[in-house]
Formats: C-alpha cells, structure tokens, sequence
C-alpha cells in the first residue's frame, strides 16, 4: 500500500516538474524591425521626378521658372518673344547648351511705370535673349569665363557683359546694371538657369545710338552779295547803243546843212 502511494506521488511529481520546465521555454522571437527609410533630399534640390521635362526628355523652360516661382513676368516674355521655343529647338539641336539669367518680379519695378508697353516687339526679344548665354556655365566654369560675355542678342558690347568673380559671388556688369547670381533655380550638363535680383540693361536698349557724324561736303562757296552803298558806286558799264549812234550823226548832218543855208542866203 505504501509502494503505491509513493509511486503515485512520484507520477505527480514528475509531471509537475515537466509542465513547470514547458512554462518557462523561451518564447518566440519577435518578428524582424523594418528597413529605415532612406533621408529625404533636401527641399531646396529637386529629384528627377520634380524636374519638368518635355516629351522628349529635354528640360521644360517656362515649367521650371513656373514651378520656381516668382519669375512671372520673364516667364511671360519668354512666350510673348517665342524665346523659349527658340531655346527648346536649340537644346535639343546642339551640344553647346544654355545659360539663363532670370530676373525676379521684383526686379522689374525699376523699369519706369509703362516701360515694356511702350517697347517694340524687337526691343522686347533683344532684352530677353540679352539674360541668354549660349552655352552652359557652370558655378566652377565662371571662374574662367573671358570677357566680355557674348549674349544671345548678338555680338558686340552693346549686347554683352562683364562677369567677375569674387570668392563665391559671381558678379553681372552690364554698364547699366550691377548684379550678382543669388541662387541657382536649375543646372545639369546642358541648361543652367540662375536667379538674378536686378534687370540685365543692355546698352543697346537704354542708351541713345549714336551714329558717325557724315563726311562735310565738299560745296562751292556762293559769292557774297556786295553791300546796296557799294553797288550804287560802283561804274556802270554803257550798253552798246548803235542806234542811238546813228541818230546823234544825222543830228549833226542835218545841223550843217542848215548853217549852210543860212549863210548862202546872206551872201546872195
């Protein structure tokens, strides 16, 4: 009786022991952590999603200006001039690239009030390709840019600038305007567009032409009119009077016959 007893314990013994031994095995490991995200860019440097692109994978000028903000009013000439047609046709057309000098709105409220209504069409395309270099600069490559600048409106200082460097200020001279490049809107190994805070004048525009003055002409001198004292005095010069020549010599004919007559009817 006592043998069973002890062996029934030992049974519930042993089982007590192996449920305690299940109650503490290790749990099961939880799941794995998630990646971290990768850094977000920077606001001020656009991906290549945020990048407009045409179609054809070439830039979209007026987009990125758009999209920069506060570039309305050059945005607007670029349409009005067909400049930025212009600039599409030769970024896709040739391997020199562009620069663009873009002025804010800002900066064209130092133009006198009525100054772009009154300008021609031309004038108008002058002063938006005079913003246009074309060739792509880059920050570095304007430490060896040679001067002056030749501009999009032509050859020429009238149409061309100076540009300066001074530690990381990249410095504008037109003549007219002095600026300085305050950020940089957009660049890539072909189109570089740089935010300007002042209006690029070009001399061509806002200074008078000035022409060579024409050779003198060689003139003959007219002869001076002489006085109306010294013509009076001046001797007259007889006409040639053949007719009266002839009536003074009848005259005295005519006379000595008379005499003639006379003194035979003394005589008779």
């Amino acid at each position: 009786m006592m043998r069973q007893s002890f062996f029934s314990f030992s049974l519930i013994f042993i089982f007590l022991s192996y449920s305690h031994v299940l109650a503490q095995s290790p749990a099961s490991a939880p799941p794995n952590p998630p990646p971290p995200a990768p850094p977000a860019p920077p606001a001020n440097s656009p991906t290549a999603a945020q990048i407009p692109a045409s179609t054809s994978g070439t830039p979209d000028i007026d987009k990125i200006l758009t999209k920069a903000g506060h570039f309305t009013i050059f945005v607007r000439l670029l349409k009005a001039t067909g400049e930025d047609s212009e600039l599409f046709t030769v970024l896709n057309t040739t391997n020199s690239g562009v620069t663009i000098f873009a002025p804010i709105d800002g900066s064209w409220s130092a133009l006198k009030v009525g100054t772009l209504n009154t300008m021609s069409d031309e004038d108008k395309t002058e002063l938006v390709k005079f913003h246009v270099v074309p060739k792509f600069i880059s920050m570095s490559q304007f430490q060896t840019e040679s001067n002056p600048v030749k501009t999009q409106a032509g050859k020429g200082g009238r149409v061309s600038f100076n540009i300066t460097v001074s530690g990381a200020s990249v410095n504008i001279s037109t003549g007219l305007t002095n600026t300085s490049i305050s950020a940089t809107i957009y660049t890539d190994n072909q189109l570089a567009i740089y935010q300007v805070d002042k209006i690029l004048l070009p001399l061509d525009i806002f200074t008078p032409k000035t022409s060579p003055s024409p050779a003198p002409a060689l003139a003959l001198e007219k002869p001076k009119k002489k006085p109306t004292s010294e013509v009076a005095e001046s001797p007259v010069v007889p006409k040639d009077d053949t007719s009266g020549a002839w009536s003074l010599v009848l005259q005295n004919n005519l006379g000595m016959v008379a005499v003639g007559i006379i003194a035979a009817m003394f005589l008779v």
